[in-house]
């Protein structure tokens, strides 16, 4: 099976779009209060230069300008039931399409076990369709329990589900699947990737997806992965240059504080003890953050997914495209319309 890829050019950091702020400063997604004047101008009350935070509008924008920053592709985080505000991947997508023009936009990744394989189906064809073949849809199984017993979904059946949801999307893809689920124009094929860092979600991998994107692997771990999966493909009949080789990292760029600011940022959206996040998370000045990604670039890595721990993440995100120096900024990128800095809760 040959490796599917989505238009647009993959370029090596990518960006984890913020749908789920974690500072008391944070914008809301989703607030109905606050003025309306000027949204023609996209402005609110004509006193913040900018769109109502938390609109789609400001979300719209935020994709724009990750666009001209540089961004190699928009990504957004999926959970159903969290215990904290998180929007929706796919609807979130769907405006991240509809503000850019070029850079490929994912799912990083949406638990296939807690949809409906035929429901998602059509929405990653429609979503395909619409960002002109832009779109990647990312699928991983998870790691927390309570959300499938909120969704009424046996935790220790997700691997069998994942891979029987995995073969009904390829079913109706096919050029000979359900007729119903049928749209012209024909959608170009969806690229399907595989999270997880595990042996098993590895092996989903190399058999029968587009990408692999683990996470909380270091560079050396990471690299001896690839070999892994290298072997695996060849033992499944492909060619392992099929399978595009991704990888997500937490990152938290500034001085003395950055690591304690990013544990502390995890920890509030994870809802567990800040220590947890340590060896996972890449801290300091933007040159040295820059140095380990690239360490992720040099072990094999094609595309980096940067989850920058913060809720404004863009300015941090175009110093590491900077000092990474292997995208350039478009040259029209405007000043970061970054806030004061947000508090998080310890």
């Amino acid at each position: 099976m040959p490796g599917v890829r989505p238009t647009g050019e993959l370029g090596s950091l990518g960006l984890m779009l913020p749908t789920a702020p974690q500072g008391k400063n944070a914008p809301t997604f989703g607030t109905t209060k606050g003025s309306t004047t000027g949204a023609q101008s996209g402005g609110t009350d004509g006193s913040t230069g900018g769109p109502e935070p938390g609109t789609a509008r400001a979300l719209a924008q935020l994709c724009r300008d990750a666009e001209l920053c540089g961004a190699g592709a928009l990504w957004a985080v999926d959970h159903l039931f969290w215990p904290r505000p998180m929007l929706e991947c796919l609807t979130t997508l769907a405006v991240a399409a509809a503000a850019t023009d070029q850079v490929p936009i994912g799912t990083c990744v949406l638990q296939l076990p807690l949809r409906d394989p035929a429901v998602l189906a059509k929405q990653a064809t429609a979503l395909h369709l619409l960002s002109g073949g832009r779109f990647v849809l990312g699928l991983g199984v998870g790691s927390h329990p309570g959300e499938y017993v909120a969704a009424g979904v046996g935790f220790d059946e997700r691997g069998r589900i994942m891979d029987e949801g995995l073969a009904q999307l390829r079913r109706i893809w096919a050029a000979d699947g359900i007729e119903p689920y049928r749209q012209l124009p024909t959608s170009p094929a969806v690229p399907v990737w595989i999270g997880g860092s595990s042996g098993a979600a590895r092996r989903r991998a190399a058999r029968s997806a587009d990408g692999w994107v683990p996470l909380f692997l270091s560079p050396s771990e990471y690299r001896s992965a690839l070999g892994s999966l290298a072997d695996e493909a060849e033992a499944a009949g492909r060619a392992p240059g099929d399978i595009t080789r991704a990888v997500v990292v937490f990152a938290s760029v500034g001085g003395d504080d950055a690591r304690d600011r990013g544990t502390a940022w995890l920890s509030s959206l994870y809802g567990i003890p800040a220590r947890a996040f340590d060896r996972h998370l890449v801290a300091g000045p933007a040159p040295a953050v820059a140095q380990e990604l690239d360490r992720y670039l040099r072990a094999g890595a094609q595309h980096v997914v940067v989850m920058v721990t913060d809720d404004h993440p863009l300015e941090p995100f175009a110093a590491l495209l900077q000092a990474l120096g292997r995208d350039t900024p478009d040259p029209s990128f405007p000043a970061a319309r970054r806030p004061d800095p947000v508090e998080v809760p310890a």
